[in-house]
């Protein structure tokens, strides 16, 4: 069995690109059934409000120091890059916020084996539905699309469930050194930062499969 683990935020661009390039290495890995993927939690910006009120556009230009006309080229780039995917990225909509709350929410959906349906209804709310990615009445309705109870997302949330664990998946990669999303921990022995093209990604697995059987020999 091959480990994966994954760090990446959901309101991050090349998280969602990397995340269908990673997917496009396994349909053609050879032993993809034999791959367990962990979703591991980092934030973008730890402090943000829940509900960011100030315009995509205008925030970015004030992170980066850059126009608001170099803002858009950024943003043409990624929805070309996005489109290569097959992912429809409609940054102008996109309303931030702090991501702590989803990050939870991945957590309980790993409960019933859903993290990865939970991380991607997450990512496309936010990058394609222009969904306020901080407001829990967003996530709640968000959860239950994904087949999680009512009940237990709203109890979740008004608790402090999960928090140890998304702080434990922090702690985790500065462990690791890892400074920027997405990064792909492989058997804890390869890693692949950033979103790199699929090709990249498949040999990654094949040389942990490689080295993994190496050392069932020896």
């Amino acid at each position: 069995m091959i480990k994966i683990e994954i760090w990446s935020d959901v309101v991050c661009p090349w998280c969602y690109i990397g995340k269908r390039r990673f997917e496009k290495a396994l349909a053609q890995y050879e032993h993809a059934d034999e791959v367990e993927i962990t979703w591991r939690s980092f934030e973008l910006d730890p402090v943000a409000p829940r509900v960011q009120t100030e315009p995509h556009a205008e925030r970015l230009s004030r992170k980066y120091g850059v126009s608001l006309a170099q803002v858009a080229t950024m943003n043409q780039r990624l929805i070309g890059e996005a489109k290569k995917e097959g992912l429809d990225f409609n940054l102008d909509e996109a309303k931030g916020g702090n991501t702590f709350d989803a990050h939870r929410l991945i957590h309980l959906a790993a409960e019933s084996d859903r993290a990865g349906e939970m991380k991607e209804r997450l990512m496309k709310a936010y990058f394609t539905e222009g969904v306020p990615i901080g407001e829990r009445a967003e996530l709640v309705r968000l959860a239950m699309e994904t087949g999680l109870e009512e009940a237990e997302v709203k109890a979740m949330l008004s608790s402090d469930r999960f928090v140890n664990d998304v702080r434990s998946d922090e702690a985790r990669a500065r462990a690791f050194g890892i400074g920027g999303v997405p990064f792909f921990a492989i058997d804890e022995q390869f890693g692949v930062s950033g979103a790199q093209p699929a090709d990249v990604l498949l040999d990654a697995l094949r040389q942990a499969y490689a080295n993994s059987q190496s050392a069932e020999v020896s």
